[in-house]
């Protein structure tokens, strides 16, 4: 089946690449897919599947193939949302949706999964179990898609989850893995702290929100200079500050938005209870009133450990001349909702190298100017569909 799947998918890579052109061209923000979804829905139309659509949160769609003997069930994700960025690209299919744009490949994603997926169910009476398709809508905007999923219950009978992200910092050929804890977990904050506004020529009669939350940023820097081990990975950012008024105006109040990164629970914990002991302290020390919204969203990725290598002996073990080279890739501080169905199903996250050909630096994901080799999109499938067949020792 293996030699079989590879020639299928081998001869569908124009059709990747022609769906993924058609998607690039008409991209969707999280949570508002929904000529995105009914494109993947009429794509499965007519195919011994079963289609469930509207699954989650908003337009998650899983499909599922029923092999010909009884056995494992494993999922295989791929995400669908765009992001609202005006596209600086030259391809003649360039976003038609004014500031929006698939700055983060999940059009590729849809493309080499949708031919997958079809290869599969063409092949599906060979294969000892079930495998459910996620096709997953808003990854890039919290509270995400993967978590409501999960919480649905449709994929409490998977024994192994796996997913990919295009990534442009390795050539096609390459592909990336990393065990264990791969990408952080994030939480947003937002600060707003109340003082008693007045004239600048008289501070005694007013309480200035600008000088208490000027030292809740420099107070902040030192959670993870002097809380966290220094061997553990912690970022706090401050990315706004609204303190805007009139040169001789105190300000009453004042706004403050951040971020937070760490790649494990543990951490994220101490970060918390240290930025919560601050804003507490701010209050003593100046007599303000704060109110703080503190909302962790996507927790850290966790690959499962034999899972990933399992995958790695998979993939190293490929005689095939679009798979150069099995690498390991460090971890990366992005947060990535993948990590909801990890916390719950043992599995892995891994990584195609798309960095377009003739380039000596690509544009990073999420940049105006992101674009990839199409090349990738076999890559992943192939790669994906191997897994698949080790899993279910299928040759």
């Amino acid at each position: 089946m293996k030699l079989e799947l590879m020639r299928m998918l081998q001869d569908r890579k124009d059709e990747m690449i022609e769906i993924r052109r058609y998607l690039h061209e008409h991209p969707e923000l999280s949570f508002q897919e929904e000529k995105t979804a009914q494109y993947i829905e009429d794509f499965y139309k007519g195919k011994d599947v079963e289609v469930q659509t509207n699954v989650g949160n908003g337009y998650g769609i899983i499909v599922t193939i029923k092999g010909g003997k009884p056995g494992d069930t494993i999922g295989l994700r791929a995400d669908f949302d765009a992001l609202p960025i005006v596209e600086e690209t030259d391809v003649p299919f360039k976003s038609k949706n004014e500031g929006v744009m698939h700055a983060c490949g999940h059009d590729a994603h849809t493309a080499y999964m949708l031919i997958l997926a079809d290869c599969l169910i063409q092949l599906k009476e060979q294969i000892p179990g079930t495998i459910k398709i996620i096709h997953q809508h808003a990854e890039e905007t919290p509270p995400g898609g993967a978590k409501s999923i999960v919480e649905s219950g449709i994929l409490d009978d998977l024994n192994a989850v796996y997913g990919v992200h295009v990534f442009p910092t390795d050539p096609v050929g390459v592909i990336g893995y990393r065990s264990g804890y791969a990408m952080a977990g994030r939480t947003y904050f937002k600060l707003v702290i109340q003082g008693s506004g007045g004239h600048g020529s008289s501070p005694h009669l007013a309480n200035d929100s600008i000088v208490a939350g000027s030292h809740f940023v420099t107070a902040v820097q030192t959670v993870v200079s002097r809380r966290l081990d220094p061997f553990e990975v912690g970022v706090v950012t401050i990315g706004s500050f609204d303190g805007k008024g009139a040169f001789n105006v105190i300000k009453d109040s004042v706004t403050l938005e951040g971020d937070v990164r760490y790649m494990a629970t543990e951490t994220q914990e101490k970060i918390d209870k240290e930025i919560h002991r601050i804003v507490g302290g701010i209050e003593a020390e100046f007599g303000v009133k704060c109110e703080l919204t503190y909302t962790p969203d996507y927790p850290p990725l966790y690959n499962d450990p034999k899972i990933t290598e399992a995958v790695v002996a998979s993939l190293e073990s490929m005689n095939d001349p679009d798979i150069k080279d099995v690498i390991e890739f460090p971890k990366f501080s992005g947060s990535e909702d993948f990590s909801y169905y990890a916390a719950k199903i043992p599995g892995t996250f891994f990584y195609i190298g798309c960095k377009p050909k003739g380039v000596e630096q690509a544009y990073f994901n999420h940049h105006p100017k992101f674009d990839i080799d199409e090349d990738s999109l076999l890559v992943a499938a192939k790669a994906v569909g191997q897994v698949v067949c080790d899993y279910y020792a299928l040759d």
